[in-house]
């Protein structure tokens, strides 16, 4: 698969186009970013473990049943991804109170929640990506229907189940997560983007340390050494 002229380039990943309309190349790059691109940093090996990271997952998520855009993966930094049309959400899931919502909230950290909590924000860098309601993306914005929201929140419950599954079982703890979406071609609303440690907020069951950007943010170790942790107790091998 040729890659050709670049179309977007964010945070985390850049993308191209290929010689199939349909089909761009996803490639992971190293650079860490936090509070809005506040805190910055090139981080070597980074985009590589979460381009095998993000794999793994999109591929348990087929399994289950959960479309994605995920195609193959093309080399340690690239995959092969369908081309989408990205709803301009952040989609969130939170498990356990961390991060923006416990301090919003004044909660402590580690408090368990009754039941998964779903939230979204608007994408907008200019507006810092504010939190907003259903209403909000359905009646102010419109980037979704009613109908088509109950869909992104039926697929991200499901994501969250299969995710919980998916660490539970190597003694990791799915505190929080957020994703995006997109319209296929035909206009099915579809996973996009990424899933890997830059994404989700991970923590040994155990001893509770912490396995994802928080590492980064926080300054609290190496960042490539826990994603390694990460993708070593998913079973990855990365020659």
């Amino acid at each position: 698969m040729q890659k050709f002229e670049k179309i977007y380039e964010g945070k985390a990943k850049q993308l191209y186009k290929t010689e199939n309309e349909n089909l761009l190349i996803q490639y992971f790059k190293d650079d860490a970013t936090a509070f809005n691109a506040q805190k910055k940093a090139v981080i070597t090996g980074k985009g590589v473990l979460n381009n095998f990271i993000s794999e793994h997952i999109m591929l348990e998520m087929a399994k289950a049943g959960v479309p994605t855009h995920f195609e193959k993966r093309l080399n340690e930094r690239e995959q092969l991804v369908r081309k989408m049309q990205i709803i301009p959400l952040e989609v969130i899931v939170r498990n356990t109170a961390a991060g923006s919502m416990a301090k919003r909230l004044g909660m402590e950290e580690g408090v368990e929640l009754l039941a998964p909590v779903f939230e979204i924000c608007f994408k907008d860098d200019a507006l810092g990506d504010p939190l907003i309601n259903d209403d909000h993306a359905v009646k102010v914005l419109k980037v979704v229907t009613s109908e088509q929201l109950e869909e992104i929140k039926k697929h991200t419950f499901k994501i969250n189940e299969v995710l919980c599954h998916i660490f539970k079982n190597i003694g990791i703890k799915l505190v929080d997560f957020k994703i995006e979406f997109g319209f296929d071609a035909q206009g099915k609303i579809t996973l996009a983007d990424e899933i890997s440690p830059d994404s989700c907020r991970l923590w040994d069951e155990k001893t509770s340390q912490k396995l994802d950007k928080d590492v980064f943010r926080r300054d609290l170790g190496d960042l490539v050494s826990v994603y390694s942790d990460v993708a070593s107790r998913l079973g990855i091998k990365i020659n």
